[in-house]
């Protein structure tokens, strides 16, 4: 028999980006509003203090700050016609648990989507006409635009103490910057970070083919900051431990640091943390939520209603959480028919390393985990599909997160996997070369989504969510063209060699090796309820009291990061929870 709680105006699922957003906005609005955290508390002091926190076998080998896979997992097949097995390592992707969630494990690569990006079918079909799109490409427009979209990129910018360089402001270019980005209404709050060696090549190299390089906006300070809600971060140092753990510093962005501070003295906010979510409960007749169900530190089962409900977890989790509870019609690959799992698609990552003499001192050791050098010039509009045979785009980057020797080596080509010439060859390339990645769209397509599996449960008695993806042949084209663009920069270097990872054809997607953890769709937003989820303000179509803001609902992914398109998508998501919702209760959108 659960245990019954005190009931909340609003109850939040998982204490990432998300929810750490949400919960400030509607405390701001005076609702009370509790968190429900799977993992547990982490603060900086306590959790990312130096030197416990730069360790790499914690870090990156034990995973200490990621999900629990001997709890919840999800299971993987390529197609429809074989059997999904668990992922039981961590690889592919990083779910992170306890209070930040991936939030507090990101490198910082703070991009806003282009206006095009949101677009993207009615902007494809009007440029080359309906043909240009695959068979089984199941592309979306947002419902939303970034002119909307402005204010909230802004906001969240300003949260993160975001470094960078604006391209456009208030339609007018600015040189130094992305000269193709939507006009944004002001500069960045904080001036880039400085350039290492490799960045400083890849500005030579970018503008000797031809491109515009700009600095890619990190929310990694390059300064002391302060943020609009008193919140002190200090300048990044360069570690190298952004990606995998929390910052020793206050200088990477992270609900720990920059909204937790605030929320934790406030009487009208509580996290409970250690309480996993099982579900969320509904009417008798499913239209209406009336809080969730979950499991708290102890193993008991507790009933936690609330008037509003928002899905705040990871992407997949978001998903699981809708498929297990039944809001909404699951998606049917066969008739193409329901709409909870629907378009789920990844990020087109690969690596092109370049090695240099022993004049070249890369110094990996060191880095800045969303600092580096970008450019635009084969991303979004600026890709023609006609000419490169693929729909999308994509960036080719210069970062330099910080490397280890625990987290790998890359050697160059010729040089062994084991014995003495390896290790000469790992300390050579340790101090004399760096990478540049090439990061690119992923389409969604009919045959990629989220689903229930029917063989594995969870340790909670759930099915487990299942995944069902591989690469298509336009993101194999996507991958050899940009790549190949890559290879053409590098030669401008001279380098001793160099050695890059194009997707090849017949290349299936490998779980195990980690690309990002960009992972995104399966509960999409749109603008029809036969097609989406979500409605244009995150709030299901079939529930309007649940909102599930989040990467889940992007109808396929951009050549960027998401992070500051989810943060975008949640503040706009509370403003209409704060506007509209409270006042009216009941769906923002008519179906």
């Amino acid at each position: 028999m659960a245990i019954v709680k005190d009931k909340k105006d609003v109850v939040i699922v998982g204490a990432g980006w998300v929810g750490a957003i949400m919960a400030k906005e509607l405390t701001d609005a005076g609702l009370e509003v509790l968190i429900l955290e799977r993992g547990p508390d982490r603060d900086t002091q306590t959790d990312f203090a130096y030197p416990r926190v730069i360790d790499e076998l914690e870090g990156s080998v034990h995973r200490k700050y990621l999900q629990s896979l001997a709890q919840e997992t999800v299971t993987i097949r390529h197609n429809l016609s074989t059997v999904a097995v668990p992922k039981r390592r961590m690889g592919s992707f990083k779910p992170g648990t306890g209070v930040g969630g991936a939030g507090s494990h990101w490198s910082g690569v703070h991009f806003r989507a282009l206006p095009e990006d949101l677009n993207l079918r009615t902007t494809m079909e009007q440029r080359y006409g309906k043909k240009i799109m695959p068979a089984g490409m199941s592309i979306q427009d947002f419902p939303v635009t970034f002119e909307e979209l402005e204010p909230h990129f802004d906001h969240f910018e300003y949260v993160c103490g975001t470094s960078g360089k604006a391209g456009v402001i208030n339609g007018k270019v600015v040189e130094g910057g992305n000269p193709f980005e939507g006009s944004r209404s002001r500069e960045y709050p904080l001036g880039p970070n400085p350039d290492y060696l490799g960045g400083e090549m890849f500005y030579k190299a970018a503008r000797e083919m031809g491109y515009h390089p700009f600095p890619i906006p990190a929310s990694n300070t390059s300064a002391s900051y302060v943020n609009p809600y008193g919140c002190q971060m200090g300048p990044c140092n360069f570690c190298g431990f952004c990606s995998d753990y929390g910052c020793l510093n206050y200088s990477k962005a992270s609900p720990n640091i920059n909204i937790f501070p605030v929320l934790r003295g406030r009487k009208n906010f509580e996290m409970r943390t250690l309480a996993q979510v099982l579900k969320v409960n509904l009417t008798a007749d499913g239209k209406m939520a009336t809080g969730v169900n979950y499991l708290d530190a102890g193993g008991q089962e507790c009933e936690q209603p609330a008037d509003i409900v928002i899905l705040g977890a990871f992407s997949l989790y978001n998903v699981h959480l809708m498929l297990v509870s039944k809001i909404g019609p699951a998606y049917d690959p066969v008739t193409k028919t329901g709409t909870v799992g629907k378009n789920y698609s990844y990020q087109n990552l690969n690596r092109v390393s370049l090695f240099f003499d022993k004049n070249v001192h890369a110094n990996q050791f060191m880095g800045i985990g969303g600092g580096g050098t970008t450019f635009d010039d084969l991303n979004g509009n600026r890709n023609d599909p006609t000419k490169s045979g693929f729909v999308g785009g994509g960036v080719i980057w210069a970062r330099q997160p910080g490397g280890g020797p625990v987290r790998g080596i890359a050697t160059a080509p010729g040089v062994p996997n084991w014995g003495s010439d390896w290790k000469k060859g790992a300390k050579d390339a340790m101090r004399h070369s760096f990478y540049y990645e090439v990061q690119g769209s992923c389409m969604a397509y009919d045959d990629a989504y989220l689903d229930l599996d029917p063989n594995y449960k969870d340790a909670f008695g759930r099915p487990l969510l299942r995944m069902t993806f591989d690469w298509h042949d336009n993101e194999i084209a996507a991958s050899a063209y940009l790549v190949d663009k890559a290879q053409e920069m590098c030669k401008v270097l001279n380098p001793l060699a160099t050695k890059g990872d194009a997707k090849k054809p017949g290349t299936h997607y490998n779980i195990n090796q980690y690309q990002s953890t960009h992972t995104v769709g399966g509960a999409i937003m749109g603008a029809n309820p036969k097609t989406s989820a979500l409605n244009k303000y995150l709030q299901s179509w079939d529930v309007p009291n649940v909102f599930a803001p989040g990467a889940n609902a992007f109808p396929q992914n951009n050549g960027y990061n998401p992070t500051g398109m989810v943060g975008a998508l949640a503040y706009w998501c509370a403003k209409a929870i704060r506007e509209q919702y409270i006042k009216n209760p009941g769906p923002l959108v008519q179906a």
